[in-house]
């Protein structure tokens, strides 16, 4: 499993207004210049968040985005599989994979726990303003 920059960037956008939820509406833009990515690629990420009640959009001279929820209610989790779909470590196991089965269930039920029980306040805890998102998750 690779979390891709889609999967990044989107969790990079969620956390970004996290930090500013109860302060209305976030432009792109700004979310943008503060963490050095292109609008035009945040952009095309926001369709899924807003779709799945993730983010909500607020029209007008001072719009943007919001949160839906507060971050301390959705989890890295959430938004991982809005960007990347559902969580799986290893793809088409056959018959001759089954004595490695228990290991790829076990490794998933644990990168799934560790992603369900991580919200984004705790993200938001843990990367005090980072502007740098090379960090990689593989499996």
């Amino acid at each position: 499993m690779k979390i891709s920059t889609k999967g990044r960037y989107g969790l990079t956008v969620v956390v970004e207004l996290g930090r500013k939820y109860g302060e209305g509406p976030i432009p792109l833009r700004k979310i943008a210049e503060e963490q050095g990515l292109s609008e035009a690629y945040l952009e095309q990420l926001i369709p899924p968040l807003r779709n799945n009640g993730i983010v909500k959009s607020v029209r007008g001279a001072y719009g943007g985005y919001k949160l839906v929820k507060p971050p301390t209610e959705i989890t890295a989790g959430d938004v991982i599989r809005v960007m990347e779909g559902p969580i799986q470590v290893v793809e088409g196991l056959d018959e001759t994979d089954m004595p490695q089965q228990e290991l790829w269930r076990r490794i998933g039920d644990a990168v799934r726990g560790v992603i369900d029980t991580t919200t984004i306040a705790d993200l938001m805890e843990t990367d005090k303003g980072s502007k740098n998102d090379s960090y990689m998750f593989y499996i």
